[in-house]
């Protein structure tokens, strides 16, 4: 069996080795030349998985090693006989710290407090299920707008309209869908952009197309009481420069690029594999998942809670910093800014995640305690 496989999947060898011959390329170059003679191609978001590209090859599974999947066509594998897989949830608690690390940013430059704004998440899917989760057991004021879930079940959902107009942070988390009435391309187009609060912020961590970037530039130019952060663009890897020197902070689409989230990823999708082939798996990730180079924090009960919080976040991620990375490659022309996008994507350092970090309290507080669950750390006692 022939294995083609985006040369950013990790651990590509250790599940899937015993099962063919694996060749790995860059996502973005991956064309029909590329998969002769491959039955398994394995993607992350930047390959167009269509018609155009598997028509008469001998690809018989697609697995994407992602959460998203409005890079599949999967009418057309559907139509065609072809297995196919995504990671649901693989990168969700890394998209999570992500948008903790932001907030924290965006709280200290303004110098407001956290606990004092109100939330609204659109697309309470796998990540922004989780990041409800963790807001509202913070104590936090939440909002959450998600249709489809509306549709199916009871729940306490708002429109997206009462999101506008009653959040001061506004959090993306929704899928890109093209068409239909749930179509989520520029769902944040000019009018309703000029909706936000006064002092509105607004994060976009999930599909660029999700917000009118035109519209979204112009907006930030005119009202410099708006803050954005931005991790997705539309047209990646062509970033709008003027945008992204617009945003509180900017970033190449890392938000989900936790090392536990990629590595979920690639488990994930062999599971399916295995599944599609009545192959009974051999790995498990278990045992290739490396010990995290930070296991522990220790806090006197007199640490306030805020201090709290910003210290557990950011000693595990600070955002800040992939920011400062990203700035840098702007400099170039429009060719190198392509590449450099596509480079700090693919040389980016290990990241690891909140969940699993061991917090130790001396006389804790139950304010601390409940602090230190929300976030989904683990209380040693």
């Amino acid at each position: 069996m022939r294995i083609l496989a985006d040369e950013n999947i990790p651990l590509v060898d250790d599940f899937f080795g015993e099962h063919g011959d694996i060749r790995r390329m860059t996502g973005r170059s991956i064309n029909r030349a590329a998969l002769e003679q491959a039955e398994v191609l394995l993607v992350r978001s930047v390959t167009r998985v269509d018609r155009e590209l598997l028509e008469g090859s001998a690809v018989r599974f697609v697995g994407t090693c992602t959460i998203g999947t409005d890079h599949l066509d999967i009418d057309y594998f559907d139509e065609v006989g072809i297995d196919w897989a995504s990671a649901p949830g693989c990168n969700a608690r890394g998209v999570v710290d992500y948008v903790l690390g932001s907030l924290l940013a965006l709280a200290e430059g303004e110098g407001v407090a956290l606990d004092s704004r109100r939330y609204g998440i659109v697309g309470a899917g796998e990540v922004g299920g989780r990041l409800v989760n963790v807001l509202r057991g913070l104590g936090w004021d939440v909002r959450v707008c998600d249709p489809l879930r509306q549709a199916q079940e009871a729940g306490d959902f708002v429109g997206l309209e009462q999101i506008l107009d009653e959040c001061d942070v506004i959090s993306l988390h929704t899928p890109l869908t093209l068409e239909g009435e749930h179509s989520t391309f520029h769902l944040l187009d000019q009018a309703r952009l000029e909706r936000l609060r006064p002092g509105a912020w607004l994060i976009n961590a999930a599909r660029g197309a999700i917000v009118d970037n035109v519209a979204l530039r112009e907006q930030l130019a005119r009202r410099p009481d708006i803050q954005a952060v931005l991790d997705v663009w539309e047209g990646e890897p062509q970033v709008d420069v003027e945008l992204a020197e617009l945003c509180w902070i900017a970033t190449p689409h890392i938000a989900g690029y936790s090392l536990d989230g990629k590595l979920r990823g690639t488990a994930q999708i062999y599971q399916a594999f295995c599944a599609s082939k009545d192959i009974e798996p051999k790995v498990d990730l278990a045992g290739l998942m490396p010990a995290a180079p930070l296991r522990g924090l220790v806090f006197d009960g007199s640490v306030s809670p805020a201090d709290m919080l910003s210290t557990i976040c950011r000693a595990v991620y600070d955002p800040r910093r992939d920011d400062a990375a990203f700035r840098r490659s702007l400099n170039g022309n429009e060719t190198q800014r392509r590449i450099d996008f596509d480079q700090l994507r693919k040389q980016y350092p290990p990241r690891r995640e909140i969940e699993g970090l061991q917090i130790e309290i001396n006389q804790a507080q139950p304010v601390q305690e409940n602090l230190v669950r929300a976030l989904g750390a683990c209380l040693s006692r």
